[in-house]
């Protein structure tokens, strides 16, 4: 697993995941399964859910955020520090939200479904160019 910020960032190979999810909020009482969501978060306010467009539909829940996803496919530390801060500047340089969750093995970008193939590119880009800084050994 690579370790140094440049090259963890050259090799980030970011994958835009087929579908549309939403983000919605629901009582904490409320009964979450299936195979369309992809994560919860509990909060004082309510339960936080991300799960596929056509799954809330079909339930009947409100969406808050539509979304693309993204994976950065690189298996990223949970201790690994800057590359968050790094590819949300990319994202805000090219003026696209981002909404991040940091699982066990990779991160995971939720970005408005109108910016997808623009996020792609900005992280494409940052790639590239972390690609080039990593050729370069440091002092």
């Amino acid at each position: 697993m690579p370790r140094d910020l440049d090259t963890l960032i050259a090799s980030m190979e970011p994958e835009l995941q087929p579908g549309v999810y939403v983000f919605a909020s629901l009582p904490h009482d409320a009964a979450v399964s299936g195979a369309g969501i992809v994560a919860t978060f509990r909060e004082r306010e309510g339960m936080t859910v991300v799960m596929e467009e056509e799954a809330a539909k079909a339930a009947k829940v409100a969406p808050l955020f539509r979304a693309a996803w993204i994976t950065l496919t690189v298996h990223s530390d949970l201790n690994a520090v800057g590359l968050t801060a790094a590819f949300a500047r990319a994202l805000g340089d090219a003026n696209i939200s981002c909404n991040v969750i940091a699982a066990a093995y990779h991160d995971h970008i939720f970005v408005p479904v109108e910016d997808a193939e623009r996020a792609m590119d900005a992280l494409r880009s940052l790639q590239r160019s972390a690609g080039k800084l990593s050729l370069f050994p440091k002092p």
